[in-house]
């Protein structure tokens, strides 16, 4: 890993970096366990452990071959045993390095690249003056065992294709599919191009790889040259976490009706609804029409009913699913608050007002959907639609009326008053204001515990006695009674329960549910600790609030990768978390960017108050 540059000032201030964030990367995406991929691409390009051969998978579901929605993460890889060979046709070992936007071989021939050409499109670069290739294993039928026998069924098309007359081209039957072996002659930028995808033929003419190479590391700089400074001990990771955010970009397809991103190419193809949420809050920073797009990738598949699915993808939507329980599922009401914070960095009212009646329409779902009791209070019908998977919360059974639901949707409707003023609805905000402070009210009257200084969640109106930091999460309203906000924050302040090392974990300490590798039942999650740290800047706590997005931002560079969640003893992302998780190298990148400016705005207001002493 390539070491940062500082330098200092006449001050002793540290400057910015001049080490480019393509040099900080050099070997920072393992591909044993990382995708190299490209923005808006569905292939997936990995190295065997241990082995000199690669592999490629493709990120898509394709349920209308196998319906069941998790089949793509045990799927087979499209390409596999991808090895460099010589003009003999012996496999050659290599030494790989990695970069954002390319692939590095050293061997004993010389330098092989790869790198894309185009989102379906792969480049293979051979040494100069020596002949040599490549040979993989294709499957060009989709295969699948059963009691009776067997089905075969197309998948994607491949085709292959060299920029010079090869010496060798042979397609061999091998092992229920084709080995196919190309070698190019010696030759100056000989290349080998790879496309996968719906057409037949290649969409990309085969060209020098050093052009391809040149072309891929311009988009990857101009990617990078867009992203505000952040202090010199985060850019590694900043580096890295916009590397993820560049790398789960896909390109529209089917039912994906915008460029957007999924949380994880490897864990979780598809767009999930928070998740969407999470994401615009980075690229708000470098590009707001693609912040608005992951809003808008949702919106476009809003039900007749008002009501926004679990996820999309491809092929379909996920708006129910029938385990734990059948149930509609959805995700919490956060599109509107994603949407203020992208106004805030990029004001535009066209789309206020292109979202505004959606998402009016999604606020009146979640009361006459999931309200079956009519008391204001909206509860979970599917613990899926919490976003909290395995949450003990819902051991108990469901429905669940929930503080964390009613916050959302709180801080939804005070979104959509901010909205409404500003499209000049004067009325209608203040509307949304009177109905945001009444589910404060409701949320006291159900589900505060003076005794226990806790909002519990409630199944049949039964507190569920598990303690997490959805009991806290009403702070967020901003609108509590004193002593209750106190009561709060000295629970969250409670190194028994969630204050400590590794912030905030998602069953208190000293809760007898707490296990801190399990998902939602312990681990620390980065959206949580923000949407903390957004409650405690709101209610006037600053100095708790930074040193929560300290803890955060140091739990998450601490590792060489971002995961989806972390051991709240430990630290450590246990062996269940997605690896270049998409929410926490948003989250990263926003409160990295929050503490440079902070940190400016304090020099420069010490700076002010330096010159007026001396014109004292």
């Amino acid at each position: 890993m390539s070491q940062s540059k500082t330098t200092s000032d006449a001050n002793g201030a540290v400057k910015p970096s001049t080490t480019s964030y393509l040099e900080l990367l050099e070997n920072c995406i393992d591909v044993t366990c990382v995708p190299f991929s490209d923005r808006g691409s569905r292939l997936l390009v990995f190295q065997r452990a241990d082995e000199d051969s690669l592999y490629v998978k493709l990120a898509e579901r394709l349920t209308r071959l196998q319906p069941d929605i998790d089949a793509y993460r045990d799927r087979p890889p499209f390409i596999r045993d991808l090895h460099l060979i010589d003009a003999e046709g012996q496999v050659i070992a290599f030494e790989l390095s990695s970069y954002p936007h390319l692939l590095h071989f050293e061997t004993e021939l010389g330098e092989f690249g790869l790198a894309f050409h185009d989102k379906n499109t792969l480049t293979l670069g051979l040494p100069p003056g020596v002949a040599g290739g490549v040979r993989f294993h294709v499957s060009p039928q989709f295969w699948e065992r059963n009691e009776r026998g067997g089905v075969f069924k197309a998948i994607r098309n491949l085709s292959y294709t060299t920029n010079l007359p090869p010496e060798r081209n042979r397609i061999m039957p091998d092992q229920g599919g084709y080995t196919v072996e190309v070698i190019v002659p010696a030759a100056k930028d000989a290349s080998i191009t790879v496309t996968i995808g719906e057409s037949e033929t290649p969409q990309a003419s085969p060209v020098p790889f050093s052009e391809v190479q040149a072309a891929a590391k311009a988009r990857w700089r101009r990617w990078f040259d867009r992203v505000p400074p952040v202090a010199e001990k985060y850019r590694r990771t900043y580096a890295y976490a916009w590397w993820i955010m560049g790398n789960n970009l896909i390109s529209p397809q089917g039912r994906v009706a915008y460029e957007a991103m999924i949380p994880s190419k490897i864990n979780y193809v598809g767009l999930w609804l928070w998740d969407s949420a999470m994401h615009a809050l980075a690229y708000r920073h470098v590009d707001p029409e693609l912040a608005r797009n992951q809003l808008r990738s949702m919106l476009a598949c809003q039900l007749d009913d008002g009501m926004l699915p679990d996820a999309v993808y491809d092929e379909g939507v996920i708006s129910e699913i029938g385990h734990p329980i059948r149930a509609e599922v959805t995700k919490p009401p956060i599109l509107a608050w994603a949407a203020l914070k992208l106004h805030e960095t990029d004001h535009d009212f066209d789309f206020l007002k292109e979202i505004y009646v959606p998402l009016v329409s999604w606020n009146a779902w979640w009361f006459s959907m999931n309200d079956d009791d009519v008391d204001g209070i909206a509860q979970y019908n599917h613990p899926y639609s919490s976003g909290l998977d395995d949450s003990p919360l819902w051991d108990y059974g469901m429905p669940v009326e929930a503080p964390d639901l009613n916050t959302y949707l709180c801080v939804q409707m005070g979104s959509l008053a901010m909205m409404a003023e500003r499209l000049g609805m004067e009325a209608e905000g203040a509307m949304w204001r009177r109905r945001a402070a009444a589910i404060v009210d409701r949320m006291i009257d159900h589900f505060w515990d003076e005794e226990a200084g806790l909002f519990w969640a409630t199944h049949h109106h039964d507190p569920i006695r598990v303690k997490t930091p959805f009991n806290l999460y009403p702070l967020w309203t901003g609108q509590l009674p004193e002593h209750i906000r106190n009561r709060l924050i000295g629970h969250l302040t409670n190194p028994d329960e969630f204050w400590n090392e590794h912030v905030i974990p998602t069953v208190a300490r000293n809760d007898e549910h707490f296990d801190p590798a399990t998902m939602w039942r312990g681990p620390a999650w980065a959206n949580i600790n923000y949407f903390f740290i957004e409650a405690l800047q709101q209610i006037g706590e600053t100095a708790l609030a930074t040193q929560l997005r300290t803890k955060t931002l140091d739990l998450i560079q601490s590792h060489d990768s971002i995961y989806e969640y972390y051991n709240a003893n430990t630290g450590e992302p246990p062996e269940t978390a997605a690896d270049t998780f998409g929410w926490t190298a948003a989250v990263f990148i926003d409160l990295a960017i929050q503490a440079y400016r902070e940190e400016q705005e304090a020099r420069e207001s010490s700076n002010e108050e330096d010159e007026d002493a001396k014109e004292a």
